[in-house]
Formats: C-alpha cells, structure tokens, sequence
C-alpha cells in the first residue's frame, strides 16, 4: 500500500508550499536561463512499461564506478501519482535507473537498465525502507529519500546519502515542515544492493540540525558535503569535507568554518549561505567549475551559483527555472556531465501539481537545459 492519505496529505503540504508561495512571487516573464527538454518518467513513458517506474520524483544523477550515471528516485509507483488510483500501488524508494546516453544528445537523457533488475522487470528499492512502520533500526520510520550518490573507482564502492523520516508535516516552532530523523550512507558492492550503515547525523527535536540533506563532491583525495535542514526550511548551509577513504569515520570531517577573522578548515562549520534551501545539488565541471543549484523555496525557483572552488566566495542566484515554468516544482539536480559552455547545464526537475482538494495531476521528472 503506498502512503496513507495522512501522510499523503502531509507531504503535499509540505512539498507544495514552495510551489504556492513562488506563484505569489514571481511575475509572468520573470527571466530564466532554462527551457524544458523532456519529460523522463511518467505512466506513459518506458520507465513504467519497463520498469514499473510511474510516478516518481527526484533523478538525483551521479557518476557510477563504471562511469555511466546513475538516477536516485525518491517515492516511487506504479501509478502517476501517489495516491493512485488503484491501490495497492507499489509503493517503493529509493529506486535507481541508468543511463549511459549524454545529456546534450538530441534525444536527451535514455534510460537503459533499472538497479537490481536485468532486462526488463519491476525496479526494486535499493535499500530497506520502513514505509510507515519499524525502520532497521527499530524506529518509525515513514520513509527513505535519497540524497546524493558517489562512487570510488578504486575500490568499486557506492554510497548513497539519504534521510530517514520522521513525518512530513512536523508542526511546532520549525513546523510546518518535514522531519528527518536523520542523515545516512548506504553503500553497495554490487552496484545494485545498498546496506544502511549504523552512521546516523541525528536531526535535533527542532528539526534545526544543518546536517540533514547532503550533496557530495569528489575533488582529488577529497569528498565535499554541502548540507542544510531538512523541511525546505530557512537555515544555514554548510560545507564539510572529509578524504574519501574516510568517509564511514564522522571524526574526519572537517568542517569549514569562520574564527572572526579569517575561514579555515578543521573548525566548527560556519554558514557558507543563508537561505530557504531545497534539496542541495553541486558538482564539479570538468574545466574546474563548480556549480550549485536548489529550489529557492522563498521564491519557487531553481536556481545556481557558481564558484572557482567549493571553499571560495560563491556568486549570486541565478534563475534557471520558475514555477510559471514548472508548477508545483523542486528538485534542480546537476547532470555530473553538464558544462560550462551554453546549454551545458543539465537539471533534473521534479513536478507535483494538486487539486485544492489534494488530488495529484502531476507527479514526474523533467530534463531542462540551461546555461551555468
């Protein structure tokens, strides 16, 4: 059975508020620097006729160790919107899909296999998820998002960071948003089974712990961890980093930090940014660019930043998509294979679109196109 119409009803607060109050805020030809591509899951699509992947959100991308990519889906059915109709609907997350096609092709992004399935199949969930119930760890548990994925050629290694959660609609002096419980890594051997580990980043009672939605970043011997609060809340983002080979060790982490006169790593973490973050997405370009992109959920709009290093100054929003674009938008993932160049940027956007009454019309991925 998927979500239960509380819960159901819950995230649709929770995930829709930042599309309402975009609405409200920006203008009919407000400038983008994005335009759509294509739509990339969907009942009518072949991600459910051959993987049963309907509706579904998120796509994070990310470098497998066999250097094709990997998408990280979310809550996962086999019908276009979580609560159906009909239900049971197979209620799954996170799922993974694969492509080797590049981004920039004519054709867009092609999915080409489904994790733990050869061929054509049902696309399992990759790790235990609790789905409203006991989680592996003894905790309640609603369910499991994926936050980032990384891979290590060296060893063949993935991990997937993720958040364990407590509620969608946690009311109270943070509320009301989504709770984590709290921040994970997963990893497999394989390629296709993940097993949670015992690390957990515990969310405080407030839901204020910065430490909740990751995204990470390979440089050199080091792995860059952009996190903020879960909830698409106001809080801090902050930047830790810790060497590859460590990252099952929490004591190497080294945060990045202000002493009142100069930054430096090793100390407390000190807000890089300040803002109303969605879920974080940054990767490296291949001529050293660094970008950033997330829903402004103060204004409903996917924006990036760019920078010349993950530790220096990074410059001011730019749009690339708006809600009168994309209603009901979040989600703004980097294709690790995007570019510098025009129309290099390649985003994942997700798309939830309701009734007043709660009924879903829209629940899927898109590919846009932009320019960092």
């Amino acid at each position: 059975m998927g979500m239960n119409r509380r819960a159901l009803l819950g995230r649709i607060a929770a995930v829709g508020a930042a599309g309402v109050a975009g609405s409200a805020l920006v203008l009919p030809g407000t400038a983008q620097a994005a335009t759509w591509k294509k739509r990339l899951t969907g009942a009518d699509l072949d991600t459910n006729h051959r993987w049963q992947v309907a509706g579904t959100d998120l796509g994070i991308p990310y470098v497998l160790e066999n250097g094709s990519i990997g998408y990280l889906f979310g809550d996962t059915f086999n019908t276009p919107w979580p609560e159906g109709p009909p239900l049971p609907n197979d209620w799954r997350s996170p799922v993974m899909l694969r492509s080797a096609v590049h981004p920039g092709a004519a054709g867009g992004v092609v999915f080409d296999s489904a994790a733990k399935v050869w061929g054509n199949g049902r696309a399992p969930e990759i790790m235990h998820n609790g789905h409203n119930g006991i989680g592996i760890d003894g905790l309640w548990e609603v369910t499991v998002i994926p936050n980032d994925g990384i891979s290590f050629p060296e060893t063949g290694r993935q991990l997937v960071s993720y958040m364990s959660i407590e509620n969608w609609h946690s009311v109270g002096p943070a509320g009301p948003h989504w709770k984590s419980r709290y921040a994970g890594i997963a990893y497999s051997d394989n390629g296709n089974d993940f097993v949670r580990t015992n690390l957990k980043w515990w969310n405080s009672p407030d839901n204020k712990d910065p430490f909740q939605m990751w995204t990470m970043q390979r440089d050199g011997d080091w792995v860059y961890v952009f996190s903020v609060r879960s909830g698409r809340q106001d809080g801090p983002m902050m930047l830790r980093r810790v060497r590859w080979d460590r990252l099952f060790y929490p004591e190497s982490y080294e945060g990045w930090g202000w002493n009142g006169s100069n930054w430096g790593w090793g100390r407390p973490c000190s807000p890089i940014l300040n803002g109303r973050f969605g879920e974080p997405s940054v990767r490296r370009l291949a001529d050293g660019t660094w970008v950033m992109a997330y829903l402004n959920a103060a204004t409903g709009n996917i924006v990036t930043r760019t920078a010349t290093g993950p530790d220096q100054v990074w410059t001011p929003e730019k749009i690339q998509v708006t809600s009168w674009q994309e209603p009901g938008l979040y989600g703004g993932f980097i294709h690790p294979w995007s570019s510098s160049s025009a129309n290099g940027l390649h985003l994942m956007v997700s798309k939830w679109t309701r009734l007043p009454d709660g009924r879903s019309t829209a629940y899927h991925v898109s590919q846009y196109v932009g320019t960092v």
